[in-house]
């Protein structure tokens, strides 16, 4: 007598059940088709439990081979966004390398340009915190920085020079004058109101300051050496007491970490060596704030 699914077909379907309720990991079945014969098979599976006991595989990455909205595995998580890399320049690039001097990953600059010794720095500070060792500053590794430093200040940035000049004082705009402001701590070199250059300049410390006020060019001395600091000041250019524009080998290397005696420093050397062959005895000088 036929019964309705009790066949042959059906007990396999019954004994699969019965391994599967008795705790197998996982089985094949094979259920009957319509016409009788075996129909495609069917995986079923125990959540938990893997084949002959082994034990479950661990945890993939928080994200990694999720499915995602449309039903599809999850695309990798996208590489963090660059924000400054080798030849780049600017503001943010002085900040990047001032925070990097802080915690003594750079010692030049900042020079506001991402140099070849930048980018040694940051990746030397990646591979330290086991970040990607690029050498591009991504938003994770600026992060990073953050974290670890403060906001430098205008002098931090400008250690080295390369600030902007402020407007030249009035009474610089007639004439041939050497017009240093202290407020941004620059020289301009003007000639009937017209800038011929521009470089910074360090000054006088507190117990020893730079005279402000008008004055003349009343000597120079191309190999000057200070007989009251036995210190060298090339291209020296006298304009009140011993007080002198000159060049300073100190600030070429230390920046505004350091201060002059009360003259007017000038850090670079082929900038002062032009202006020492154009100025002559008798221009003014202008040391203002």
């Amino acid at each position: 007598m036929r019964g309705t699914g009790t066949g042959r077909n059906g007990i396999a379907v019954l004994a699969a059940l019965t391994a599967l309720a008795a705790g197998a990991a996982g089985c094949t079945v094979r259920p009957a088709g319509a016409d009788g014969e075996g129909g495609p098979p069917v995986r079923i599976e125990v959540p938990g439990r893997t084949p002959s006991g082994a034990p479950a595989p661990s945890r993939a990455p928080d994200g990694a081979g999720k499915p995602s909205a449309r039903g599809g595995p999850a695309s990798p998580r996208p590489a963090s966004r660059v924000l400054w890399s080798p030849g780049d320049s600017g503001r943010d690039v002085r900040e990047l390398q001032a925070r990097l001097r802080q915690v003594a990953w750079i010692f030049h600059g900042p020079t506001g340009t991402y140099d070849d010794l930048t980018a040694k720095a940051v990746r030397g500070f990646q591979g330290r915190r086991g970040l990607p060792a690029t050498g591009v500053t991504d938003r994770a590794t600026w992060q990073r920085l953050v974290a670890m430093t403060r906001e430098p200040g205008r002098w931090e940035l400008y250690l080295m020079g390369g600030q902007p000049a402020d407007a030249p004082d009035p009474r610089c705009r007639t004439g041939r004058v050497l017009c240093i402001s202290k407020t941004s701590r620059t020289l301009r070199w003007m000639v009937d109101g017209r800038t011929v250059s521009t470089m910074p300049v360090r000054f006088g410390s507190e117990y020893t300051p730079t005279r402000e006020g008008v004055f003349r060019i009343y000597w120079k001395s191309r190999h000057h050496v200070s007989t009251l600091y036995d210190s060298p000041m090339p291209y020296a250019m006298f304009f009140s007491g011993g007080q002198a524009v000159h060049f300073s080998a100190d600030f070429a290397a230390r920046g505004y970490a350091g201060s002059s005696h009360g003259c007017v420093n000038v850090r670079d050397e082929e900038a002062i060596a032009r202006l020492y062959e154009q100025v002559r005895d008798g221009d003014r000088v202008v040391v203002h704030r």
